[in-house]
C-alpha cells in the first residue's frame, strides 16, 4: 500500500490547525504564568526577581518582554495570524530560555535541560516554514502571499538575532562566595 500525498488537503490543514492551536495555547499559558500568575505561575513580580538572579537588568523589563513575547507569540501561532511573526518571537524567547535557564541542566526536561525550549523552537521553525495552513486567519484574510520564503527566513533570522542580543545584554550573575 502506497502512502498518499496529503499536501494542501483539508486533512493536512486540520493537522496544522490542531498543532498550531495546541502549541500556541500552551505557549500563551506559559506567558500568562509570568504575566498574571495564572496556571500556577508566579506573576510578573516574582518572574522579575528570577530574571534579576539570571543577570537580566532591569529585571522587570526583561521579564515583561519575555512574558509578552511568550503570550503574544502563542496567540499569533494559535490563530495562524501574521505568518512567521509569532514563530520568530517564540524562537527569540526560546533561545534565551535554553541558554540562560536550561543549558546547565543538559538535554532532558527531567533535569531542567533544554528539551522543552528545543521542542518549542523546532515547532516555531516548522510553523514559519510551512505556514499556518488553510484553517487560519492568514488564509481567511488572504495574507498568505505576504509570507514569501525570503520574508520567512528574514523573520526567523531576526528571531534568533533577537535572542542572541538579549543574551548579550545579560550580566552574568556573580558566583556565590565559597
Amino acid at each position: 500500500m502506497q502512502a498518499q500525498d496529503l499536501t494542501g488537503t483539508p486533512f493536512l490543514d486540520l493537522a496544522f490547525l490542531i498543532a498550531r492551536v495546541m502549541i500556541g495555547l500552551l505557549m500563551t499559558a506559559h506567558g500568562a504564568q509570568k504575566l498574571f500568575g495564572w496556571f500556577g505561575g508566579h506573576g510578573l513580580k516574582a518572574t522579575g526577581e528570577f530574571f534579576g538572579k539570571l543577570g537580566f537588568e532591569p529585571a522587570r523589563l526583561f521579564a515583561t518582554a519575555a512574558a509578552l513575547g511568550e503570550f503574544t507569540s502563542g496567540l499569533l501561532i494559535a490563530l495562524g495570524l501574521f505568518g512567521p511573526v509569532g514563530p520568530a518571537i517564540l524562537l527569540a524567547v526560546m533561545v534565551v530560555a535554553a541558554i540562560s535557564v536550561h543549558w546547565k541542566g543538559g538535554l532532558f526536561a527531567t533535569t531542567n535541560g533544554i528539551e522543552l525550549p528545543l521542542l518549542y523552537s523546532i515547532a516555531a521553525v516548522r510553523f514559519a516554514l510551512t505556514g499556518p495552513g488553510g484553517y487560519s486567519l492568514d488564509a481567511a484574510l488572504g495574507l498568505q502571499w505576504v509570507w514569501t520564503p525570503k520574508v520567512i527566513w528574514v523573520a526567523l533570522a531576526i528571531g534568533v538575532l533577537g535572542g542572541v542580543v538579549n543574551l548579550a545584554l545579560r550580566r552574568r550573575p556573580a558566583s556565590p562566595a565559597a
